[in-house]
């Protein structure tokens, strides 16, 4: 019989980071995030790969 359902990833994501923030650090990210159409996950993500980039030069 078939499998049914999602199909497994090539990379596995199951970490869950949770992070504290002020209010108005919340508005900004979710503000950023809509104004260029990405989730808020995108957003930190894109965010992180950033600092990477830069700090590494």
């Amino acid at each position: 019989m078939a499998k049914t359902g999602r199909p497994k990833a090539d990379v596995v994501k199951d970490r869950i980071v949770t992070i504290r923030m002020s209010d108005e650090e919340h508005l900004r990210l979710k503000n950023y995030a809509r104004e260029h159409d990405l989730t808020i996950t995108e957003t930190i993500k894109e965010g992180v790969g950033l600092l990477y980039r830069t700090k590494q030069k």
